[in-house]
């Protein structure tokens, strides 16, 4: 396109560009204008010399993670939690949204609604305050269950084997409500006369929940987890840190890259560190993105996001 054309298309649509206006300056400044700050994974920062003044020390500042001893075991984590996380999540979500599909009280299904999407708005904060007691070894619900029963109680802070299931539970007790509720929008807008059709030619429930319904999902199902891939190399910090905390014990089996170097920054206060593993994190995470998205595109272009 010309520079005269380009010109005309901004004239004849000014009212739309207007509108777009906010969202482009919005990323602008706080997505693109600091990704100039990604400079510091390579400097060893100084307050009094500013960004680009600071000394060049090439990739030392990856040193600390890569040469620690812990970073397979760190990455595995976060890599696997966030399989289990996505797998789960979105098995729960379409399950929800499909028997809300089906469920015929329209007040029963706002219940439901309510009751599965009110998580989703409470603090990790309250969450991990309700973790532990569900789980403290004296007084929580748990172990105070277990010792009514006339069973041993659960030293669960002092056990990891229990956590990955723990967090994978609190983890989905809190996202999937919301998630459910595009999975549903998906379900709704699928053309009534389909199933209606089914049920004439004598197909139950399950038949038409099988070769309609997830069908129908699908689209949905592939863009959303494709998106979540895109998050992979990413811990959620506010889970990891606020029901484990600084317990030590429980490092090995927990621990994600956001909250080892969220420790590693309080003790050392290098910036350029935590810039490293932020930039180290980037860039996984896109190629897991342009690879994923790569094979989608290739077995049905579609589905792929680009």
């Amino acid at each position: 396109m010309t520079k005269r054309g380009i010109i005309a298309e901004l004239k004849k649509n000014r009212v739309l560009y207007g509108m777009l206006l906010p969202a482009i300056l919005f990323y602008l400044v706080l997505s693109y204008l600091p990704m100039t700050g990604l400079v510091v994974a390579f400097k060893q920062f100084r307050y009094d010399k500013g960004l680009f003044m600071s000394p060049w020390i090439g990739t030392r500042n990856f040193d600390f993670f890569f040469l620690s001893g812990k970073a397979w075991i760190i990455v595995k984590n976060t890599v696997l939690y966030n399989a289990a996380f996505i797998i789960t999540g979105i098995v729960l979500q379409i399950l929800i949204a499909v028997i809300l599909a089906e469920l015929g009280g329209k007040y029963v299904k706002k219940l439901i609604q309510t009751t599965l999407l009110f998580p989703y708005f409470i603090s990790w904060v309250i969450v991990g305050i309700m973790a532990y007691n569900l789980l403290n070894f004296e007084f929580g619900s748990v172990n105070t269950l277990l010792k009514a029963l006339g069973l041993e109680p659960v030293d669960f802070y002092n056990r990891e084997g229990f956590w990955k299931y723990i967090l994978v539970f609190f983890n989905n007790w809190k996202s999937v409500g919301f998630g459910s509720l595009v999975y549903f929008s998906v379900i709704v807008g699928i053309d009534p006369s389909i199933k209606e059709a089914a049920e004439i030619d004598g197909a139950n429930i399950f038949q038409r929940i099988r070769r309609i319904t997830l069908p129908s999902l699908t689209p949905a199902t592939i863009i959303l987890t494709l998106l979540a891939i895109g998050n992979i190399f990413r811990g959620n910090f506010d889970l990891f840190y606020q029901l484990i905390g600084n317990n030590g014990i429980l490092f090995d089996a927990t621990d994600v890259i956001d909250t080892y170097v969220f420790r590693s920054l309080i003790k050392s206060s290098d910036i350029g560190m935590s810039a490293a593993a932020g930039l180290f994190q980037s860039v996984m995470c896109f190629v897991v993105i342009m690879v994923t998205n790569y094979f989608v595109k290739k077995t049905n272009p579609d589905y792929s996001l680009f």
